[in-house]
């Protein structure tokens, strides 16, 4: 039967969600036919197993007493034959000689009595003492006169029972007793009763498997007939018998001998087979012989096509059994003669949907405008087009806005080129396309706004008249047709794609028209969408490399050599910074926002400025990475505040997660600390190229409000020539590149000696980077440098006044060995400032220090944390005037606070520029008398 019947059929009689046929609703329980059959299955077995207890409990019973007569004769005619029985009868008290005989015997054998009687029927014996001398009861005639042994039912006194009656004789043969036994009634029923239990558990078994295999074939019935009743089943035939007849699909039904056993009156018309065929063979009806031996191979078959005269059938062919054993077939068909001149328009139309399909997966992957238009090129070659030429406005391949389209597009750059053949006659790549000829097919489509079909170039003369030249040789190449449409996308003209056809005979038409605007209008918002992020790119970069520094400040204790470059998919926000701080010392600083964009650049400009201002404290890397972390949490609790103040602002304007790695090195002492704040940590490659990675107490990244302390430094001591690489993960991770791999693949570029930072700089990234990297990349490579030992000069001070003098002058002493004679006079003021207030108001030690580097600094260290501040004394204060003073003749001072004490330090200039102020030279030893 064909789909289209089974389906009506099922509609009718059983389909899901169709209709019911009108009557009772489907049989469900006893209703249905599975139901019933249950029912009377199990009524059956249980008729079958009731009767067959009842036989075998009868049968039981007779076997027990027949076995009870067995046995009470075997043992009345054992005692009667036994050796003294006869004698001890007619012996003057056959009682005493007999009764405990007797008794024993019936222990023995299990019977239930055992009584030895005279010829009349008096008891001698019995199990009973109490009926001894008594008459038994019943007819004994027959033992005591014929002399036969005998099993009767006994019903008397005491029980009825089961009794054997033999005759005892003497050694002449006279009769001279009777011996009685047997088993009672009772014992029987016991017997029988006894084997009640086992009985019942193997009916009860037997009705179990006996039920359960109902409920199995009953179950098995259910799903053939689908819970149907009777009379439902009976309607279902009648309705499936009048949608076989009444479907416009024809179905034949073979049997396994190749017999036709039916065929519907749609199948009689297709084919022209009359009443008599049922029942003939397939050979013998005439059909097409391709058709015979379809259906007498029984092979399947889908959707083929055969003749019937004049008439196209589509023929399917399926066998009633799946399991392909030899079995009949269904062969449907039905009458495709209209179809057959749909099916080449059909194919066209299902070719061009497929391409749409695969232009919306193949065009635009990716976020570039010329890629964008060199995919439209090559997904319409070779399906729809032999050649595919893009044209875009200027301002749209550099992510600008394009002009309207009376104003720019009169004139685009050729950007994608795609063909059949590499040589072809249009215009290159890159070269300007003018459209000046109003009656072009370009100048019209971008006119209307629509696609224009020009089905014979020879004939067009506005394109010919554009470029004759060019135009004779497409025409010598062989292009026929042209197809121009414009590219709009939000109403604006962004280009144009043309479609040529030079080797496919068949020129445009205008059918080809819609599909070919449908086709543009999805590259069109891919162009427009690349067009914009290579707007938002560009701006991004633009403020990212103005936020970040543009040239390094001069210094003396590293040579810096730094990378950045951003994600392909977008700017982020990874900066680097080399910060110069007091005492020779400098700060280097790697960090990462989170994200890509504008909002992570912005976010990286805050972070930047936020660590330069605290660095002009000239606190450790821990304290200042808890400034740091709490700056951040304040920034993204005023960003919550203020998007739940609906003025418009979003959540993401806060600092949705950010990482840093913050290092001082002290050229001094080679001594470099650091801290990070969720931040990898640096490589430190030894002067002899070993690569290490120190462990860091890693931190968690920023804003996450930990407390005021959340973060720990680490000290490292660097050999001079170390070179300490900091860097973001965006260098380790990319793609099919785990963390573990990229530090394997640094530490081996890293270890090479004798490079310089500039150098090793280009060789990590040559290694590293992808060709197009997702993550933005920050580097920054430091080579160490110690300051001399000759250019330090440290003294120890005791809390005397009168120590300030001779250091004040070993200091001068020191500053004419290094030929600065010009700053002694200042920096013996400095000094004395510093050291008398230090003595003073400080705490042990007191240190001075000189350090001689781009400029002269003075540092005078004691063990208070008092913060001294700068005060402005009036003209009758004796003192205040010392802060002041080394303001004015320093270039910078201030104060910075260690784990104990702090230390106040003066930068001086050192050269002609750093000559000193003209100034009165006041007396030295008054000043040492003055206070802060």
């Amino acid at each position: 039967m064909s789909g289209r019947a089974r389906r009506h059929a099922a509609g009718r009689g059983r389909g899901r969600g169709a209709r019911r046929p009108v009557g009772p609703e489907r049989g469900t329980g006893l209703r249905s036919v599975a139901g019933q059959v249950f029912a009377l299955e199990a009524l059956i077995a249980l008729l079958v197993i009731v009767a067959a207890v009842l036989v075998t409990l009868h049968q039981a019973r007779q076997d027990t007493e027949r076995d009870a007569r067995i046995r009470s004769l075997a043992v009345a005619e054992a005692f009667a034959k036994a050796p003294g029985v006869d004698e001890a009868v007619t012996s003057p008290d056959p009682t005493t000689v007999l009764q405990e005989r007797a008794e024993r015997t019936r222990l023995a054998t299990g019977v239930d009595f055992i009584a030895v009687l005279d010829t009349a029927g008096r008891r001698y014996t019995d199990s009973d003492p109490s009926l001894i001398g008594r008459m038994a009861t019943g007819d004994l005639t027959r033992a005591s006169v014929d002399g036969e042994s005998f099993t009767e039912l006994f019903r008397g006194a005491p029980n009825d029972a089961v009794r054997a009656v033999v005759p005892i004789e003497d050694d002449r043969g006279r009769i001279v007793g009777m011996v009685t036994s047997g088993i009672e009634v009772e014992s029987i029923a016991e017997a029988v009763e006894g084997r009640v239990p086992l009985l019942a558990g193997a009916a009860a078994g037997a009705l179990v498997l006996a039920v359960g295999g109902a409920a199995l074939v009953s179950r098995r019935l259910r799903r053939q007939t689908h819970g149907l009743g009777p009379a439902e089943m009976t309607r279902m035939k009648e309705h499936h018998e009048a949608v076989l007849h009444a479907v416009r699909e024809g179905v034949l039904i073979v049997g396994a001998d190749r017999r036709l056993l039916l065929a519907n009156d749609e199948a009689r018309r297709l084919l022209g087979l009359g009443a008599e065929a049922e029942g003939r063979h397939v050979s013998e009806l005439g059909l097409d012989p391709r058709t015979v031996e379809l259906l007498e191979s029984g092979r399947t078959a889908t959707d083929e096509v055969h003749r019937a005269g004049d008439r196209l059938l589509a023929v399917s062919v399926r066998s009633t059994v799946p399991d392909g054993t030899a079995s009949g077939s269904v062969m449907t068909m039905r009458d495709t003669t209209e179809l057959a001149a749909l099916s080449g328009r059909a194919a066209v139309a299902r070719g061009r949907l497929q391409l749409l399909y695969e232009a919306g997966v193949r065009i635009g992957t990716t976020l570039e405008v010329v890629r964008t238009a060199e995919e439209l090129a090559e997904v319409a070659v070779p399906r729809f087009a032999d050649f595919v030429t893009v044209e875009l406005l200027e301002p749209v391949l550099r992510g600008e806005e394009p002009p309207p389209a009376e104003a720019g597009a009169a004139e685009m750059r050729r950007t994608a080129l795609s063909g059949l053949r590499p040589e072809q006659p249009l215009q290159p790549v890159g070269d300007m396309v003018r459209f000046q000829v109003p009656s072009t097919p370009m100048a019209r489509a971008l006119a209307t706004g629509h696609a224009v079909v020009e089905a014979e170039l020879a004939s067009a003369e506005g394109w010919r008249a554009q470029d004759p030249e060019g135009a004779a040789q497409a025409l010598a190449y062989g292009m026929h047709s042209l197809l121009t449409v414009p590219l709009l996308a939000r109403g604006v003209v962004l280009g144009m794609a043309n479609f040529w056809r030079a080797d496919t005979p068949e020129p445009y038409g205008e059918e080809d028209l819609s599909f070919a605007e449908e086709l543009a209008a999805r590259a069109a918002v891919a162009i427009d969408n690349a067009r914009r992020f290579t707007r938002e790119h560009a701006m991004a970069v633009t403020l990212q490399r103005s936020l970040l520094p543009r040239v390094l400040p001069e210094q003396n204790a590293v040579e810096v050599a730094y990378r950045y470059l951003p994600a392909t998919a977008g700017v982020g926000g990874d900066w680097f910074d080399v910060i110069p701080l007091p005492g020779a010392r400098v700060a280097l600083v790697v960090g990462d926002v989170v994200g890509h964009g504008l909002h992570a650049a912005a976010t990286m400009g805050r972070l930047r400025t936020a660590v330069h201002n605290f660095s002009t404290l000239d606190v450790p890397p821990d304290e200042l990475l808890g400034h740091l972390d709490e700056l951040t949490g304040r920034i993204d609790e005023q960003g919550a505040a203020e998007a739940e103040g609906g003025n418009g602002r979003r959540r993401e304007e806060g600092i949705t997660g950010a990482t840093c790695l913050y290092a001082i090195y002290d050229p001094a002492s080679g001594l470099c600390t650091m801290a990070s704040a969720g931040h990898p940590g640096p490589a430190v490659v030894g002067p002899d190229g070993r690569v290490e990675f120190p462990a860091l107490a890693p931190g968690l990244p920023l804003g996450l409000g930990l407390g005021e302390a959340p973060f720990e430094a680490t000290e490292l001591r660097l050999a001079e020539g170390s070179k300490l690489v900091l860097f973001t993960d965006g260098l380790l991770e990319d793609h099919g590149r785990d963390l573990d791999t990229g530090y394997g693949l640094l530490g081996s570029t890293l270890a090479s000696p004798d490079r310089s930072p500039e150098q090793t700089c280009a060789d990590v990234l040559a290694t590293l980077l992808s060709p197009a990297p997702r993550d933005d990349i920050a580097l920054l490579v430091a080579r160490t440098r110690l300051l001399d030992r000759e250019r330090i000069a440290e003294w120890d001070v005791v809390r005397d006044p009168s120590a300030v003098s001779p250091v004040r002058n070993a200091a001068a002493e020191k500053l004419a060995d290094w030929g600065l004679e010009g700053l002694a006079f200042t920096a013996e003021l400095i000094l004395s400032e510093l050291i008398t207030n230090a003595v003073r108001y400080g705490a042990d030690p007191v240190r001075v220090r000189l350090l001689y580097d781009r400029r002269l600094i003075c540092e005078v260290s004691d063990g208070s944390s008092t913060s001294p501040h700068l005060r402005h004394a009036a003209t009758t204060d004796e003192g205040g005037r010392g802060l002041y003073l080394v303001a004015q003749y320093a270039e910078r001072w201030g104060t910075r606070y260690g784990r104990r004490g702090k230390t106040i330090w003066a930068e001086l200039s050192v050269g002609p520029q750093g000559a000193e102020p003209e100034v009165p030279t006041p007396d030295l030893d008054a000043l040492e008398d003055l206070a802060w």
